[in-house]
Parts: structure tokens; sequence; C-alpha cells
């Protein structure tokens, strides 16, 4: 498969220097450059095949040339020893649960698989240091990734405040390969550090550096593979128009759903489920794209102004803006509602949603009310337990917090603190490596 800049200002590249270079030198983002159609392979698959077996079967496919079957089979066999679950509720609504990783978040699939990957490409190979900006969920679920991995070095920069998630035996001081560096500033001091390095090409290749953020192709596109996933668990009992409502801030989780439709998935529309900061709102809606300031909402993940993967979600409108007007539904659901899904999802189908699953489901059911015939999958990204207290008071029921994700709850000191300087870090990390 073949990658190009959403710019297209630089010559296309294949996938293994897509994800191993993070990001064009045109100041673009890696995108598929031709569709690979997968429908032969998922299309024959059935409520029998394992989630290692789906991806085993269409990653040698989707990565032509760069994946063989062989070493396709060890990686998913080496990521995924979880799956995503699908619950039907009733003939309008099932639920694609997406937290039953370690660290209880949808990023679990998506990191596992890039580790393994990046493991397997770079087996005669020197390795490589993986920069990540990371914050929350993401901290704790790049270290579980990334933890133990064969001539891979993950150095992570957290913001200023508490550092949680990380394993200390993980970290290189105690035998690891981790290195946890606070950055003196916001996540958004650490995400530009990280662009920033890739970009200075004479350092990012002396230490063959690259990232395991969404900035990476290798992130998102094995999220593909749970919308294939999905479809394959269900598709016996699918009898009208097949839609996924997607919890979107970032719009990372969207666009591999578009993905997947583009290799084949027969999927009828999306439903980008926003809460109150509604971020593509307008441009989806056919009218200009303007950032507004942040409102804080009970569902922080999705509190965006400007989507980090803004410029690829642009693409796609560039490349058929009217099938796009006609695929996409945009839904703002305020915290008032999220709360009310939350309490209906419990009550009437006996699920438990997290504040982010619940934008999806309230969006849900406000479209449904327009094709009654659908048939919906909500995406439910996080586990419950993530916001306790939350869903405890829309539900009435007490939570009992998993062992794996209380232990992320654990805070740990970072290898260094550094000021939000280029050359700075590139001192640090020169001397570390």
């Amino acid at each position: 498969m073949q990658f190009r800049s959403t710019t297209s200002l630089v010559p296309e590249v294949s996938f293994k220097d897509a994800v191993l270079r993070c990001l064009p030198d045109d100041g673009g983002y890696f995108i598929p450059s031709k569709v690979v159609d997968l429908r032969q392979f998922f299309l024959h698959m059935d409520e029998g095949t394992s989630y290692p077996e789906l991806v085993a079967t269409v990653a040698p496919v989707l990565l032509q040339g760069e994946l063989n079957p062989y070493s396709a089979a060890r990686v998913a066999e080496s990521s995924f020893d979880f799956e995503p679950e699908l619950k039907r509720l009733d003939d309008n609504f099932s639920i694609l649960n997406l937290y039953n990783g370690p660290t209880g978040t949808f990023k679990d699939f998506g990191a596992a698989f890039h580790a393994a990957l990046l493991e397997e490409l770079l087996k005669n190979n020197n390795g490589a240091i993986i920069l990540s900006a990371a914050r929350g969920d993401s901290g704790g679920c790049l270290n579980r990734a990334f933890y133990g991995r064969k001539k891979l070095v993950s150095v992570m920069l957290f913001p200023s405040g508490p550092i949680r998630g990380i394993d200390p035996a993980s970290i290189v001081t105690n035998g690891g390969n981790m290195i946890p560096i606070q950055i003196r500033g916001t996540l958004d001091d650490c995400q530009k550090l990280v662009r920033d390095i890739i970009n200075d090409r004479p350092f990012s290749e002396r230490y063959t550096i690259t990232s395991a953020n969404a900035i990476n192709p290798g992130r998102l596109l094995p999220q593909t593979f749970y919308y294939l996933y999905a479809f394959v668990k269900l598709k016996k009992y699918l009898s009208g128009d097949l839609f996924f409502s997607v919890p979107s801030g970032n719009f990372g989780n969207l666009i591999s759903g578009l993905y997947a439709w583009k290799f084949g998935l027969p999927v009828n529309a999306f439903i980008a489920a926003m809460n109150a900061n509604d971020p593509f709102g307008d441009f989806i809606r056919g009218r200009e794209f303007k950032p507004r300031p942040v409102k804080v909402t009970n569902s922080p993940a999705l509190d965006v102004s400007i989507p980090s993967n803004y410029t690829r979600f642009i693409s796609f409108y560039e490349e058929a803006p009217a099938v796009m007007r006609n695929i996409i539904f945009p839904a703002s659901i305020d915290d008032a509602a999220t709360v009310k899904a939350m309490e209906q999802a419990w009550k009437q189908y006996n699920v438990m949603l997290d504040p982010h699953g619940a934008v999806a489901f309230a969006a849900a059911g406000d479209f449904i009310k327009k094709d009654k015939y659908a048939h919906i999958i909500i995406l439910a990204t996080g586990h419950p337990a993530r916001e306790a207290k939350l869903v405890e008071s829309a539900t009435g029921q007490k939570i009992t917090l998993p062992e794996k994700l209380a232990l992320l709850q654990e805070e740990i000191e970072p290898i260094a603190v550094v000021d939000p300087h280029l050359d700075v870090l590139e001192g640090l990390l020169a001397s570390c490596l």
C-alpha cells in the first residue's frame, strides 16, 4: 500500500516508510493513496471469526508486499489477547465495546498493533525510538503497548502535572524500555516538540525516531479492523441500512471508519457524535470551519476546538465533497443529554456507558427517528469505571474499578523535567540514547 501527503507535494511512499517517517516533509499528514478492496475476505467470515484471525487475514492484503501472511499472523497474535465485544441490543441498536484492552480505552487496539508491527518490521534492523506526547489514558496505553518490545525504546513527553499509568518496571532505569520525560508546559507543547523533532530530519534519521501518536498512520489504520469485525459479527442479522455512531473529538476514530468504508465495508453512513464543542459541525453541514474556544464538558476527550486530524478529514471532502455530504451526519450532544443517555442505556438495556459512549448513544437515538429501519452500531470507547462518579450518579449503580485500571492511577516520577525547547529536548535525548 502506498501513502501520499494530504498536500500532495512529495512523492508517494510505502506503508513502512510512512510509519517510520511518521510525517511527510511538506507539512501534511500521510494518508492511503490507493483503495484496497477487502470485501472478498471479510464478507466470507462469520460470527466464529476471532479478532486476531480477522487481522491476520486482512492485514497482509491491505499492506501488500510489506507484511506477508506469516508476519501478519505473528503481529496479530502478539498484539491481541483481547477483542472488541459486540452486543446486539435490539433491531435498531448494537454496542461495540472497545474498552476490553489492558488500559480500558479504544486506543489499546491501534497502539497494540502499531507496536507489534514496528517490532516485526524492524527485527532485522537497528530498532527505533518511539517519541510520543502523552496524557491521561494515552500514557498508560502506550506504556502497555510498547513495554518489552525488542529494539524499541518508547520516549513519552508528559505535560505539567502528575504522571500516572506507567509501570515502574518499564522505565529504563529499572531495566525497561520506557523514558518518561515531563515538559514544563501543556499537551500542545509536547505535541509540537514531537512534530518538530520528527521534522528535524538529520536528528530523527540519525536515531530513527518516529511517533506512536495518531499523527502516525500506523496508529490509525489498524482501527479500521474493529469496524470490519463489528460487521462480521452482525451481518447475518442485518436487514436495513447500517450506520456507526462514533464519539468524535479529534476525529481519528471516525477517519478509521471512513478508511474501512473505502476498503469495502458496506456501511451507509457515520454519525459524527460530538459534544457541545461541536468542532466540525459547521463544516459537515456545509458552512465555513471556524474554531471556537473550548467548552469544558462531562465528556472531556471530546473537548476539542481544532481536531488534530483536521487535515486528514478535510482530504476526504476534497476528494469527493458530494459523497461526503451524504455519508457523515453531525450531532451535538450537551451535558444534560449525555447524562440522560447514560441513564437510558442502563434502564432500557442494562448497559453502562462512559460519557463518551453516551454521546454516541444519544446521537444514535436522535438519528433513528429519521430512519426507523436502520441499525446503528454505537462505539463505546472507554471503560465506564474511568468516569465512575458520573456513571454512578446517572445510573444509581456502584462501579468497581478493575485492578488493571486501578494500577493506572499510581503516580511515578519522570526521568527528567525540561522546558519546551527543541534544542534542550534533543540534547537530553542524545544523552539518553
